[in-house]
């Protein structure tokens, strides 16, 4: 044996090469984790670093590299479209997810972006029911983690883990082992038959110790003392949204007793979800033994947490700031568990968000600067009955939602002129209060807009899922967004500038400011792993990142 060795240090030498180092030998990672915190504004990276530990945020910015100006370049910045962007390095005008919800413009109906009524709900005590009827179907191009199932001939491992099914589902892809999501009215982990039969083993175990209730019984308290919150308004105001009538959000949050009324999915919308997410996350590395052997897997993680608590607080809240210092230490407690795992230098890891959010209305307004409320369903039935006088037809808007006109196609006969209809309508809407330009997608490449909004227009265009006219809101206006909680959805850089931070095999340490896209992450794996991009992908790697 020592011989051996000898021989080859020999050959070595007389060749000039050096000895392969890991990442050399190995070609790939053993595991790729993505991670999408849901509605995580890029400065929250910086409004609360001087209370995150060094091993959660901290420990990301210190040892890899943060991509400081990373932006959605589509509207609407909704989940499901961040996600499905994120993975497949496209926009809804390729992908086909045009909203959480969006109308099939040749029917008229509203689809939900992940509803499969042909699959059956997998681990759901009611059997058959509606919250585990989900795959990617309706995803139309290929995401990152298929193309490396396709690049290993299927050997990679890929399961997908988030409360929602939508940020589970999408990043997992088509030929995901396994996608996990959350059941709230049962409060177990579930899945459907696009993906298997049956819960594997570990989560009906997992399930059975009835996670969500555990933790709510622990309630929910600030992690320091609440006088020491000083990024957030006080915790008494107006701008939040109570759990249940009469009972003021306030610290302690008495989880314990709330959840006899509200049941288990009320864990969605505390940290404790988090920490939820990231336990089912644990189990699958462990029990699918994932990182194991040198064929890549990959874990895509999405924290859906932060955005039921962003959007029923809003970005001032202490309950905001109390959720991001948890999830710092829950990220910084998952990567030991990756550490220890995997191995530290045998994982690649990405941490971005879906989209970001912008501040309670009624609070921008009371410091003096400038939002609204736009009512959508009251502009809707306006104009449906200014239409009705003009063209002779009752309803022939169907919808507003994703700020998109969708009309009525059933209803659209031969005595409509269809370019006087779009004419009239875009006339009365920029008319509407909040309302700052109003566009005909056919008409956005000559429109006199801003090209950086023009090209968000266009991205976001499915000509088969998405209405024909786009609506552009005034900064800080919102659609139907009463005065309490917070929301998104917007360009505007409160909806459309996220966090976006890389560590571990194959990254270089360091930050830039250079823009990048949402779009850009997919072919940057793609590029460290040596993969093909997803087939629909328009993003292109981002070298700085790279070592």
């Amino acid at each position: 044996m020592k011989m051996k060795v000898w021989i080859a240090a020999c050959l070595i030498a007389a060749s000039g090469a050096l000895p392969a180092t890991g990442e050399e030998r190995q070609g790939r990672p053993k595991l790729v984790v993505g991670i999408v915190v849901d509605q995580m504004r890029w400065d929250y990276l910086y409004r609360y670093e001087d209370r995150y530990s060094k091993a959660g945020f901290k420990r990301l910015l210190s040892e890899g590299f943060s991509c400081e100006n990373t932006l959605l370049n589509y509207i609407p910045t909704y989940t499901a479209i961040g996600h499905a962007s994120i993975y497949t390095g496209s926009v809804p005008a390729i992908h086909g997810i045009a909203g959480n919800d969006f109308i099939v413009q040749a029917t008229g109906k509203s689809l939900y972006c992940t509803r499969d009524e042909q699959v059956k709900s997998v681990g759901t005590p009611k059997g058959d029911v509606p919250a585990g009827k989900m795959s990617p179907r309706n995803l139309q191009a290929s995401t990152i983690t298929d193309e490396l199932e396709l690049a290993t001939n299927f050997r990679s491992k890929v399961v997908g883990v988030a409360l929602k099914d939508r940020g589970s589902i999408l990043p997992a892809g088509h030929a995901a082992d396994a996608a996990y999501w959350f059941d709230g009215e049962s409060g177990r982990w579930i899945t459907s038959s696009w993906y298997r039969e049956t819960l594997p083993a570990w989560l009906e175990e997992y399930n059975r110790s009835r996670p969500a209730e555990k933790y709510l019984s622990l309630d929910w308290n600030t992690l320091y003392p609440i006088e020491t919150y000083l990024q957030s308004t006080p915790d008494d105001n107006p701008y939040e949204e109570s759990f249940t009538d009469n009972v003021p959000p306030c610290f302690p949050v008495k989880t314990s007793e709330l959840v006899k009324k509200l049941g288990p999915g009320l864990v969605r919308a505390t940290p404790h979800g988090t920490t939820m997410t990231l336990d089912v996350a644990r189990l699958a590395v462990k029990h699918e033994a994932m990182g194991e052997d040198d064929i890549t897997d990959f874990l895509a993680v999405s924290l859906s947490s932060p955005d039921y608590i962003g959007h029923q607080f809003g970005p001032n809240s202490v309950k905001v700031e109390d959720a991001y210092l948890r999830l710092d230490k829950d990220l910084g407690d998952f990567l030991a568990f990756l550490d220890k795992s995997v191995g530290k230098g045998n994982y690649l890891v990405f941490l971005t968000a879906d989209h970001a959010g912008a501040h309670n209305g009624q609070f921008l307004l009371d410091h003096g600067i400038p939002a609204g409320n736009w009512k959508e369903s009251e502009t809707r039935a306006a104009l449906n009955r200014h239409l009705e006088g003009r063209f002779g037809k009752e309803k022939l808007v169907l919808s507003l939602s994703n700020y998109q006109v969708s009309f009525n196609r059933a209803a659209l006969d031969e005595s409509i002129d269809r370019d006087a209809l779009r004419a009239a309508t875009v006339a009365f809407l920029e008319q509407v209060e909040g309302v700052a330009r109003v566009v005909e997608m056919d008409k956005v490449s000559s429109a006199t807009l801003p090209a950086v909004i023009r090209e968000r227009i266009i991205n976001g265009y499915n000509s088969a899922l998405s209405g024909d006219i786009q609506i552009i809101m005034k900064p800080a206006w919102y659609s139907d967004r009463d005065r309490r909680g917070a929301t998104h959805g917007t360009w505007n850089p409160h909806d459309s500038h996220v966090p976006l931070l890389w560590m571990g095999w194959g990254i270089r340490h360091g930050r830039s400011n250079t823009e990048v896209y949402l779009t850009d992450i997919a072919p940057t794996v793609a590029a460290l792993l040596r993969v093909q991009m997803p087939n629909g992908c328009i993003g292109k790697p981002i070298v700085d990142v790279l070592k």
